[in-house]
């Protein structure tokens, strides 16, 4: 089991790291693209200007560096398993001269903090990528102080995500590829309602509370979607990377004809779906 969540573990870093370079050259659209998410963990955490607070699964920074801008006698650290990403954290504090946001590589599955160290705890886009999600959920309660709160958001299911579901249902369409193993880390694996609540309720939270949240992110045009997929979306660009160039003008040509029902006077609107689900501990 150890061995496997190494394995895991080392997966993720080299996936995240790979990609670094596209979430740098995307990561204005992004966060945009994200921010609901951030913004409602935010508004579950309840902030106040002393906090001292986790942002775990930090990627290139988000919603820490917001946070850090609210805690104005507090800080934020960012972790992630990811490297490269938090340089990218690092950049984007310093340009925006925050001064009480600080990094650290580890594992959110052996946090080397002591008991009862944060405030709160954030983590948008995280939990689905974990090596243990128990273990994980476990360490965050742990390091929380007593009355903190943690808020996480996941992706819901992937009926209410298009887009990124349409590409990856035409890859799979023409390549069949393999479905991942069970429980495996992937964007879905935390979307069913009631999921991540089971995992914080073992892990001792109360007051758990779990929100919807759906939208659209808007790209110029179809061009646009798939060349940022193409720079950030480790899933479309593993399967991809499989299939010989005929097969990968055929599979870009259909993804587009799949998009044109989604194309607006606003441009190319794909629906997104995802849960914010919140708790305290005692």
């Amino acid at each position: 089991m150890e061995q496997q969540l190494n394995d895991i573990r080392e997966q993720q870093k080299e996936t995240w790291n790979k990609f670094s370079p596209g979430w740098k050259k995307w990561d204005d659209f992004t966060m945009k693209f994200l921010k609901p998410m951030g913004d409602a963990i935010i508004s579950e955490l309840n902030i106040k200007e002393s906090d001292v607070v986790l942002d775990a699964a930090s990627g290139t920074g988000e919603p820490g560096l917001t946070i850090a801008a609210m805690v104005k006698s507090g800080k934020v650290t960012g972790i992630d398993v990811a490297d490269k990403m938090l340089v990218l954290a690092k950049e984007n504090a310093a340009s925006k001269q925050l001064n009480n946001f600080e990094t650290k590589t580890c594992d959110i599955c052996e946090l080397p903090f002591a008991d009862n160290s944060y405030d709160k705890i954030s983590c948008r886009m995280g939990f689905m990528f974990f090596p243990d999600m128990q273990l994980a959920a476990n360490e965050m309660f742990r390091v929380l102080k007593p009355g903190g709160k943690m808020a996480t958001s996941v992706w819901s299911t992937p009926d209410k995500n298009i887009w990124i579901t349409g590409i990856m249902g035409v890859i799979n369409k023409n390549m069949q590829l393999p479905p991942p193993p069970p429980g495996a880390p992937g964007m879905f694996r935390c979307g069913a309602p009631g999921f991540i609540r089971s995992i914080m309720e073992k892990s001792g939270f109360k007051n758990i509370k779990e929100l919807p949240i759906i939208g659209k992110v808007v790209y110029e045009n179809f061009d646009h979607m798939w060349q940022m997929m193409n720079d950030v979306a480790a899933p479309v660009v593993g399967a991809f990377g499989k299939a010989d160039d005929d097969m990968k003008v055929k599979i870009k040509n259909e993804s587009e004809q799949f998009c044109k029902q989604f194309q607006t006077s606003n441009g190319l609107e794909l629906d997104y779906g995802a849960l914010v689900i919140s708790g305290e501990k005692p």
